[in-house]
């Protein structure tokens, strides 16, 4: 939805995944370019950007979407799965928002935002590394607010306060109304 809002807005789309196959029919749709890379990996980063330099240029806007989880019982996480789940959900925020900086302010302008949830302001029980991550994502784009929107870098967090609607999870309650969250609509917040 944010590829195709954008698009249709006069951006030029660079997607970026892991699995590059899972974003190639949406590559085609928005005419975008496709970039695999691991964010929460510093080196992966560094060469995405690098790669974006010589295929965009300036860039005007980043979004970071990535998010884990590692849910369950404080007492029986994985130390493993919870330092990826930070690695992905919070550190690789970081990561991002670093190289988009370098870049954007010798431009001179940007747009930074991160997705977010609302787990970054509320804590729910067997979800303590997923509000982790989420309340370390809302203190990174706070803190870059006050850093970079005086040099014309406009920083955006956006709490999803719900499930987003996808083919692959159940859309209705028993009464017949949606319970997810209309993913064109959201798009729309980003674009405002």
């Amino acid at each position: 939805s944010l590829a195709r809002i954008f698009k249709a807005n006069g951006f030029s789309i660079g997607l970026v995944s892991r699995n590059i196959k899972k974003i190639e029919s949406l590559g085609i749709e928005v005419s975008g370019e496709l970039f695999q890379c691991d964010v929460s990996n510093s080196s992966d980063v560094e060469n995405l950007f690098l790669d974006i330099d010589e295929r965009f240029g300036a860039l005007d806007l980043v979004v970071f979407n990535p998010s884990k989880r590692a849910p369950g019982a404080i007492i029986d996480l994985s130390v493993d799965e919870v330092k990826n789940a930070l690695d992905i959900t919070c550190l690789a925020g970081f990561l991002v928002a670093q190289q988009a900086a370098k870049r954007m302010l010798k431009k001179g302008e940007g747009n930074i935002f991160l997705t977010s949830a609302s787990a970054a302001v509320k804590g729910f029980p067997l979800s303590s590394v997923f509000a982790m991550g989420k309340f370390g994502l809302r203190g990174l784009a706070q803190s870059l607010a006050r850093e970079l929107h005086p040099q014309n870098i406009h920083i955006g967090h956006f709490v999803i306060d719900g499930g987003i609607s996808a083919s692959h999870r159940e859309e209705r309650k028993e009464d017949g109304s949606h319970k997810l969250l209309d993913p064109d609509e959201i798009a729309k917040s980003y674009l405002h």
